[in-house]
């Protein structure tokens, strides 16, 4: 990626001239860039909250996007509960939280539960956030689920 040097035949005697050239080849520069693309395409869809849950499908709107990464709560239907991608005990859940909240810019919590979970159990968790001082409580689900209005079907 650089000029290089171009030497001119030699015309009889004498010694040959070097000029530089003045073309940049780029073939290099975009190999790197489709390599840097392809990379980027694979670990996106890596880069979400790792827990698999099957989350309730329903008709509500997509929440905005945040500029910083979502602290979201995740309830399996194993019974962990997961911080981000992290296990934590029940009785640490909110000294976690507090310590993690406390580096944050946003107060937001998302809180994703799998559908095969019975609904007490998530209001206990909720009913914990809320008690422990977290009040914007975020509850995530899949789109595509019944709009129950006379006039459409989900």
């Amino acid at each position: 990626m650089g000029a290089g040097v171009v030497k001119k035949a030699r015309r009889g005697r004498g010694r040959a001239k070097s000029q530089p050239m003045a073309e940049i080849n780029v073939t290099p520069f975009v190999d790197v860039m489709l390599v840097l693309l392809i990379i980027f395409m694979v670990a996106a869809p890596l880069l979400t909250v790792g827990v698999p849950l099957q989350l309730p499908k329903t008709a509500a709107q997509a929440v905005p996007a945040e500029p910083e990464e979502p602290l979201a709560v995740s309830v399996t239907p194993e019974g962990p509960i997961m911080v981000m991608n992290t296990e934590v005990p029940e009785d640490e859940l909110v000294t976690k939280l507090r310590a993690v909240a406390s580096e944050r810019q946003s107060d937001k919590i998302y809180l994703r539960a799998d559908g095969t979970i019975p609904y007490s159990r998530i209001m206990q968790v909720m009913g914990a956030l809320n008690a422990a001082g977290f009040s914007n409580i975020v509850l995530v689900t899949d789109t595509g689920g019944p709009r129950m209005d006379a006039g459409t079907k989900g």
